[in-house]
């Protein structure tokens, strides 16, 4: 037979998604307001930076006015090279009115940064284009080209920023994550140990402190007064389960055990008897005209005669050893374990003897009573709880017989052809009592 099995999901723990959103939180926050407020410089810096080119192209204007009107090249690239050479430009040119070429000026490339500063200037920010006029008369064109210098670095440092912002914000976060998921997941982790210990201990004692956060320390006492039910139930359910179990095992009127619980006890004894090679006794005692007593006066003096008797058997007893009713008027008792066969002979008289003082029934009167006991010791008797039973039975009878109010010990030939017809029932009947 197939049998499939379903693993379960790993499942990410309430610290790592914490972790997860509080840091996403943190990068998207950052980075979009680091983002727009990058573009919102840019963009005024670009107003900035064309601004700045018209002042210097309307400078070049003013200085070469009189260059253009002369046609006078060098005096135009002299006067074009003194005032954007110390400027952010990357080119400049003076034209005249039919836009012939006078003056020139180009900015040296020194490296990659320029290179990356005039890629920024041609996306950026467009050549600026003022014109050369004497009164209303327009005399030449001045060019003027951005380097894109300041563009460039405050590009690269405002992203600078944007990473050691982002970096702070993660820390920051990652702190406030951490002191967060403390106030959280600690009660939810005493929840959770708690509730382990319920499930698999049947610990009800335990209870889950109280939490900082009110939804959770709600949770918790929620959680502790279902545990007060459910202690208060466990506790009922056991008080059930002891009465239920004391009432299938032992006699309602006496308190004794009854046939069922003596009958596992017994086999238990003789396993043990087996294991530690030491004898046990057997005693089966039943009540001298107890059925007359039941007859002429009444149930409750044969109740009140039943209880009598199995107080003062279980009095002549050790703690250890076992008397129970096995129904009506008939008793067993077990010795177990027995160190001298002498012993349980002196027990089976004090048991006798205790008998000898009458019983005062419920109306009063005072009726005289005795019991029949007969006795097999183990392995003699027999070697099964079977056995031992049947032989100390017989034995009661041959006592009853003989003289009520004696004792009798079994037939060892008589237990020995006893056996052969327990052992098949004994080997059938394997279920342990206790």
């Amino acid at each position: 037979m197939n049998t499939h099995f379903t693993a379960k999901p790993l499942l990410p723990s309430l610290r790592a998604t914490l972790n997860k959103a509080h840091l996403s939180v943190a990068l998207i926050a950052v980075g979009l307001a680091s983002l727009l407020l990058t573009l919102i410089a840019l963009l005024a810096l670009r107003v900035y930076a064309e601004h700045n080119l018209q002042l210097i192209a309307r400078s070049v204007s003013y200085t070469v006015e009189a260059a253009v009107i002369f046609h006078d090249e060098e005096a135009a690239y002299e006067a074009l090279t003194l005032i954007v050479a110390t400027e952010e430009v990357a080119n400049a040119h003076v034209t005249d009115r039919e836009g012939k070429l006078l003056a020139r000026w180009e900015k040296p490339s020194q490296g990659l940064f320029d290179q990356a500063g005039r890629l920024m200037a041609n996306l950026m920010q467009p050549p600026v284009q003022v014109p050369i006029a004497q009164g209303r008369r327009i005399l030449g064109q001045v060019y003027v080209t951005g380097s894109g210098g300041s563009l460039l670095s405050f590009l690269v440092s405002g992203l600078l920023g944007m990473i050691i912002c982002m970096t702070i914000s993660i820390m920051s976060a990652y702190h406030l994550s951490r002191r967060m998921q403390g106030n959280i997941t600690r009660p939810l982790r005493k929840l959770v140990s708690v509730a382990h210990a319920v499930r698999y201990d049947r610990d009800f004692s335990q209870r889950v402190p109280r939490a900082s956060i009110a939804e959770l320390n709600e949770l918790g006492d929620d959680f502790n007064e279902l545990l007060d039910e459910l202690e208060q139930w466990q506790k009922h359910l056991k008080r059930e389960n002891e009465h239920l179990t004391r009432k299938a095992t032992h006699d309602s009127l006496t308190g004794l055990p009854n046939r069922l619980y003596f009958e596992g006890r017994l086999k238990q004894a003789v396993r043990d008897a087996i294991e530690h090679d030491q004898q046990l006794a057997v005693f089966y005692l039943d009540s001298n005209g107890f059925k007359k007593i039941n007859d002429t006066l009444g149930h409750a003096a044969g109740d009140a005669v039943l209880t009598t008797v199995a107080a003062r058997v279980k009095a002549q007893l050790r703690s250890e050893d076992v008397v129970a009713r096995l129904g009506g008027d008939e008793f067993a008792v077990v010795i177990n374990p027995l160190n001298d066969t002498a012993d349980a002979f002196i027990i089976a008289e004090n048991i006798l003897a205790s008998m000898n003082d009458p019983i005062r029934i419920p109306d009063g009167r005072i009726i005289p009573t005795s019991l029949s006991l007969g006795v097999a010791i183990y392995p003699t008797h027999g070697r099964t709880a079977n056995a031992l039973l049947h032989s100390a039975d017989k034995a009661m009878y041959t006592a009853k017989r003989n003289k009520q109010g004696g004792w009798q010990l079994a037939d060892p030939v008589a237990t020995e052809n006893s056996y052969q017809e327990t052992l098949s029932a004994e080997q059938k009947h394997t279920q342990t009592f206790i």
